[in-house]
């Protein structure tokens, strides 16, 4: 009976071998991890912790606007939800594409001189790198305002203000209507007309469908 028992475990075992030597078998969490169910490029457990769908070839898709594609995302290690993954005023997309080795999409401050890569002014035109894009960018693409004071996410930090609190020193008056570097224009306003085309840059928006299809799920340019 014993020499069954042991003759069955054998048999089981080379099984088990002949599968992982097939690729059949995740014998490792390495292995596990990088299961890619879609054929997307993407490893099914980096879609998932991302609200991306893993059984849906959806490597194209932009859900956060920023100009790179969620294949991006996964091999520049940023968030393909968040804009500005490192939140320093520079989008994700721009800090990839820009080809400014100054910047950097995973650290917000890239040279440690001590002033984040967004206000900085990489090729010295008298626009901070934040700013370069917003006159020509695409509506949908437009820079977060997370709490919703009229001051985008990438300005906040100019004004001393946070990006998460409306009225950050809860004064009765929400950020936008403060005058945080007192030079007689209201923050919401400072950076209200980049390509100095005469017309306000969200005004440029009206009329524009803010719920255009992100693409999250198709495979289209």
């Amino acid at each position: 009976m014993s020499m069954i028992i042991r003759s069955t475990a054998m048999r089981a075992t080379a099984v088990v071998a002949s599968l992982a030597a097939a690729g059949l078998l995740s014998t490792s969490p390495a292995m596990a991890s990088s299961r890619d169910s879609d054929g997307d490029g993407m490893p099914n457990r980096w879609e998932v912790n991302h609200e991306l769908n893993p059984r849906v070839a959806n490597a194209r898709g932009n859900p956060d606007h920023d100009g790179l594609r969620n294949i991006g995302e996964y091999r520049h290690s940023t968030e393909p939800r968040d804009e500005d993954s490192d939140h320093d005023g520079h989008d994700d997309g721009d800090e990839v594409t820009d080809g400014l080795a100054s910047t950097e999409e995973t650290d917000a401050d890239s040279d440690d001189d001590g002033i984040e890569d967004g206000d900085e002014d990489a090729d010295k035109d008298g626009i901070d790198n934040e700013d370069e894009d917003d006159g020509d960018e695409n509506c949908i693409g437009d820079d977060d305002d997370t709490d919703g004071d009229s001051v985008a996410d990438e300005d906040e930090n100019e004004n001393g203000t946070d990006e998460n609190e409306s009225d950050t020193d809860e004064d009765g008056i929400e950020d936008g209507d403060e005058d945080g570097d007192e030079d007689g224009v209201d923050n919401e306003d400072e950076d209200d007309d980049v390509d100095e085309d005469g017309v306000d840059d969200d005004d440029d928006c009206d009329g524009a469908d803010d719920d255009e299809d992100d693409d999250d799920d198709e495979n289209e340019d």
